[in-house]
Parts: structure tokens; C-alpha cells; sequence
């Protein structure tokens, strides 16, 4: 692991400023390889560093959070966002963090953020198909032909001159079914039924890639697992 400056390393990680990393080591609260350290200007290996007893986040941060509805992935959009639910150094960090794709703002399900710009366009590239798989909830019955038009693809969306990748679709009930996707357009979904003559009243994401959504909590969040992270890049 290659030496960083301390007050760098805390910065970036977006715990304090560069001026306030070298208060907190003055303060006895920044240990490194368990000694205590009293200059920020230190370069140290942050896999040694601990500050209040705990180990730094590490880089390439990757979450998975379970959005709720009323959130907004953007960091400019009014309304409420998803990095509120976050801790507060998260939106520090640098790089900064962003969402991998978007979830709509009544959407639901699984969202992952990261500050590794290369791994969401791995993760959110066509070229790539990575699969995103929704269940939606429908204001009418399906019709019956509809799973055989978007597993043919070539479906063309209101002012989007770029025919559908094909799509799965499953009926689990009439009125609710789950759509699996390899490709990430402006409402897709929602527009997709739309186009099948059909509206969309409550869309939820369970599974991206090879993780699934479980049991976690609507509004928490949690780093992925290294096997996570090497399934779902690897996928």
C-alpha cells in the first residue's frame, strides 16, 4: 500500500479537513499501527490508521442502500436525498460518492452508491448487461402478447428514437409482474408499460447484478463484502 499524508488521507475520507486532522492528532485520537501520533504531515499506510478506536472507511467505497420512496439520487435535484441517509463524511469524501444509475423519486429497492467513477460505468453500461431486476405493480391487467414483445426487444419509448434491448418479464399476478433489464434509460420501466398501453402505480428494485436486496432494512445501508463486490463486478 502506497504512503499517504495523513491529513490528506483524513480529508479525502471525508472525516475532517486538512487544518482539523492535525488538531485530532494533537488530541490523541488518531493512532497509527497503534501508536499515537501528534503530526498530520505523517505519511502513513491507511490500512494502519485508526481514528477514535475504529478503522478508517476504506477507498472504493461501494453501499448498498434500500431506498425509500420520496428520495431524490441526484446531488443537485430539489427535494430530499438519497445521501441524507448516509453519514455525513460520506459526502466529504473525494472522490465523491455517487449512485450507480438512479432509482425515481417513489421508486423503492435496492440502490449502489460508490466513489468509483470506472465501477459504475462497468456496472451501468448496456454493453456490459448488467441485469436490474423490478417488480411493478400495474394500474390494469397486462395483456397477454406483452412478455413476447419485450423478450423479441425493438420496442420504441416516446421521443427515443433507440429500439428496446430485449427484456424478461414475468407475470406474477395480473396486475403485478417482475421485469428484468439490461440497460438503464430515463424511466424505462415506467415508460415501457407506457408504451404497452399500461401505467405503472408502485416500482420496486429487488435484485442488481448478482445481489439481492434481502432483508435490509427500508432507509439502511451497508458496504458490500469483498465476495459481494468480486461476484458483482465479475458477473
Amino acid at each position: 500500500m502506497a504512503l499517504t499524508r495523513l491529513d490528506k488521507l483524513l480529508s479525502n475520507r471525508g472525516y475532517c479537513t486538512r487544518s482539523e486532522a492535525q488538531d485530532l492528532a494533537r488530541q490523541g485520537r488518531v493512532l497509527v499501527a497503534g501508536q499515537t501520533v501528534r503530526s498530520a504531515a505523517l505519511k502513513v499506510d491507511p490500512a494502519e490508521v485508526t481514528l477514535n478506536g475504529e478503522p478508517l472507511d476504506p477507498e472504493g467505497l461501494l453501499l448498498m442502500l434500500h431506498k425509500p420512496p420520496g428520495y431524490t439520487c441526484s446531488h443537485k435535484d430539489a427535494g430530499v436525498l438519497v445521501y441524507t441517509l448516509l453519514p455525513e463524511r460520506y459526502m466529504r469524501r473525494n472522490p465523491v460518492l455517487s449512485t450507480v444509475g438512479r432509482l425515481d423519486r417513489d421508486t423503492t429497492g435496492l440502490l449502489l452508491l460508490t466513489d468509483d467513477g470506472g465501477l459504475v460505468h462497468r456496472l451501468t453500461s448496456p454493453r456490459h448487461k448488467v441485469e436490474k431486476v423490478y417488480e411493478a405493480w400495474l394500474e390494469r391487467d397486462l395483456e397477454e402478447d406483452a412478455a413476447e414483445i419485450l423478450a423479441r426487444g425493438g420496442l420504441v419509448l416516446s421521443e427515443d428514437p433507440h429500439p428496446l434491448l430485449p427484456a424478461h418479464l414475468e407475470v406474477l399476478e395480473p396486475r403485478h409482474v417482475r421485469l428484468t433489464l439490461v440497460e438503464g434509460r430515463y424511466h424505462q420501466v415506467k415508460r415501457t408499460f407506457e408504451a404497452l398501453g399500461n401505467q405503472v402505480v408502485r416500482l420496486h428494485r429487488p435484485r442488481f447484478g448478482s445481489l439481492e436486496l434481502g432483508d435490509l432494512p427500508q432507509g439502511s445501508f451497508r458496504p458490500l463484502t469483498e465476495a459481494e463486490r468480486s461476484a458483482l463486478v465479475g458477473g
